[in-house]
């Protein structure tokens, strides 16, 4: 047998592998009137047939995860009993590690090292972390006078319809299911399109695990169809999503025409990575500004595709991240030397050459890359790019792209850094390298973003929470703080 690190190992495991592509409703397989083709944008070709869900499957489904919940097989179980369950469903993904970073490889187009290094463990963080903290969340007593007794208690809040992403499809999703049932709602997950096969093998685990039937659902489908369907529906309680800034608007204006349900988003980003000539490690800082935009293929909410630098050292510092970009080079997914995998589809590779080509027509200086690859025949490949000579409004500075293309404008001091790192629609995330502890504090409170790294990118873990200021979206994915998205906070007041 080929070594388990070797590219010969996952292209043999690979042969083998059989995906499910049923919805699973009610604790039971379910195979839609449509279907569509699961496509690898690895080298184009078919990999499953997946349920396409419509309407009726939404209202079946929604009536069973209702009846699941009244029923209290999940919402009434102790606290205690659910962490036992979602400590169980973790223990079953670990055991399922290799099949599952596997599938995420071949239908999302991201390196396999990658899935195993980062996708699995921070799935099995996120249950963990969120299973182990729901014992111990206490609830409230006012303070009263003696003849009365006010008590605050949280509660679940029904049913919850998750919408995920595909560019991180289990990490997305254990961010949302793992809160929502840990407080015992009944949960329905959408997951992309474009990469809904490890969700649906997370239906079965669940299952198997003893989370019980109707509680955790998985439609697959389109998100003009199913998960329109999921937010118009007057008996969803909580509509939770990640993705675009603009379907994220969508689902807000279904939420007023149906039922108003709750809508938390985690939008879009267009996040500033600042540099300033006082940078504790010049080198460190580059490594990780190509790291904070070539990794995933940019696919990130996050990426850090804005990146200021100041003028007295931009020269230095800039041929030092040319040189660490030209690292990241598109290779196989599959083979664990790969650092730069596929783009999810033709669709998202258009989108992200065509934004390669206004960088050009508007004057910017391509220095790296930007180039369509194929390391594979028939795969969505490109080159990892570099823009320099960028002026702030450029497209490529200001509109998310979602793909390998930073874009390099230089400032000259810290009120001018401040001013371009917060002139956008976006909130998600922003960077700052110095050695100036005020200026780090000072620079940091003044970032309108939700999350804020000092001298890294993209630090924190589940016990810091995540989300957007301003078009980014609202509501705090990880932490305790994503609990109150899934929580109905009720003041019972007793007269004594």
């Amino acid at each position: 047998m080929a070594d388990s690190h070797s590219f010969q190992y996952w292209q043999d495991k690979a042969k083998g592998l059989t995906f499910e592509g049923r919805a699973f409703i009610n604790g039971q397989w379910y195979r839609a009137a449509e279907h569509f083709d699961c496509v690898s944008p690895i080298d184009g070709a078919v990999i499953a047939q997946v349920s396409h869900c419509n309407d009726a499957d939404v209202e079946q489904t929604v009536i069973a995860a209702r009846a699941a919940f009244e029923a209290g097989v999940w919402s009434q179980l102790a606290p205690a009993k659910r962490k036992a369950i979602l400590l169980k469903f973790a223990d079953l993904i670990e055991a399922h590690t290799e099949e599952l970073a596997l599938t995420e490889s071949l239908d999302m187009g991201k390196p396999i090292g990658d899935c195993l290094a980062v996708d699995i463990p921070a799935t099995l963080r996120a249950l963990r972390w969120t299973a182990e903290a729901v014992d111990k969340i206490y609830d409230e007593i006012a303070p009263t006078g003696p003849n009365e007794l006010g008590m605050v208690t949280r509660e679940a809040v029904g049913v919850v319809s998750a919408i995920v992403p595909w560019n991180f499809p289990m990490i997305m999703a254990a961010w949302k299911i793992a809160p929502a049932l840990a407080m015992g709602n009944s949960v329905i997950l959408k997951p992309s399109e474009k990469s809904p096969l490890t969700a649906i093998k997370l239906a079965g685990l669940a299952l198997e695990a003893g989370i019980p039937a109707g509680v955790f659902n998985v439609l697959p489908g389109f998100g003009h169809t199913t998960g329109k369907a999921l937010a118009l529906h007057m008996d969803v309680d909580t509509l939770v999503f990640t993705g675009s800034t603009a379907i994220a608007k969508q689902l807000m204006i279904y939420a007023g025409q149906s039922n108003m349900k709750r809508v938390w988003t985690e939008a879009g980003g267009k996040s500033p990575n600042v540099v300033f000539a006082d940078a504790p490690d010049l080198d460190a800082a580059a490594q990780s500004a190509a790291e904070g935009i070539c990794y995933n293929q940019g696919e990130v909410c996050t990426a850090g595709s804005r990146l200021l630098v100041e003028e007295s050292i931009a020269d230095e510092f800039m041929a030092k991240v040319r040189e660490a970009v030209a690292k990241w080079r598109p290779g196989h997914p599959l083979d664990p030397a790969t650092n730069v995998g596929a783009i999810v589809d033709e669709t998202q590779l258009n989108r992200v050459l065509s934004y390669i080509d206004s960088g050009l027509e508007q004057g910017a200086k391509l220095t790296v890359g930007g180039k369509k690859a194929e390391p594979v025949s028939g795969g969505q490949f490109v080159e990892p790019a570099v823009f320099e000579q960028v002026t702030p409004d450029m497209r490529i500075f200001k509109e998310e792209i979602f793909g390998p293309v930073l874009s390099v404008v230089r400032f000259s001091d810290e009120a001018e850094a401040l001013k371009i790192a917060n002139d956008t629609e976006y909130g998600l995330a922003a960077a700052v390298w110095t050695s100036n502890l005020s200026r780090a504090h000072r620079f940091a409170r003044g970032l309108r973003a939700g999350s804020v790294w000092v001298n890294q990118y993209d630090g924190g873990d589940m016990t810091a929470p995540f989300g957007g200021y301003k078009q980014s979206g609202n509501g705090r994915d990880k932490s305790l703080h994503a609990f109150d998205k899934y929580s109905e906070i009720k003041a019972t007041w007793i007269k004594l």
